[in-house]
């Protein structure tokens, strides 16, 4: 199993979404936060408005995935948020040791779908 995090900007989030769908990809976690990279929070203009400011508007997506999961789910998100400018995003990729579905107790793979 793997958990996979994945920060993009705001407007990719609907396709990569729609991606992870096409590829039967359905349990994900969106959190809306700030953040900067390479760019160091250097303005940028987001729907006709310009973003200042040390911290910028990004999406965090969490996704877990059993292992034959881990290829598709990358490729959709890098599919989906990329645009060949700065600040498309990064994609992390960590082991995930342990899964609890709290309604039935199923662990595991079986926990995740």
């Amino acid at each position: 199993m793997k958990y996979i995090i994945a920060i993009i900007q705001p407007d990719r989030m609907d396709e990569v979404l729609e991606r992870l769908t096409e590829k039967e990809i359905h349990l994900v976690t969106v959190t809306n936060v700030m953040g900067r990279g390479r760019q160091k929070g250097i303005a940028q203009v987001y729907r006709s408005h310009t973003e200042a400011g040390s911290l910028l508007r990004k999406v965090k997506l969490e996704i877990a995935v059993n292992d034959d999961f881990v290829d598709a789910a990358i490729e959709a998100v890098e599919g989906g948020a990329k645009t060949g400018s700065v600040g498309d995003g990064k994609i992390f990729v960590l082991d995930l040791k342990e899964a609890i579905r709290i309604r039935t107790g199923e662990r595991g793979g079986k926990a995740i779908g």
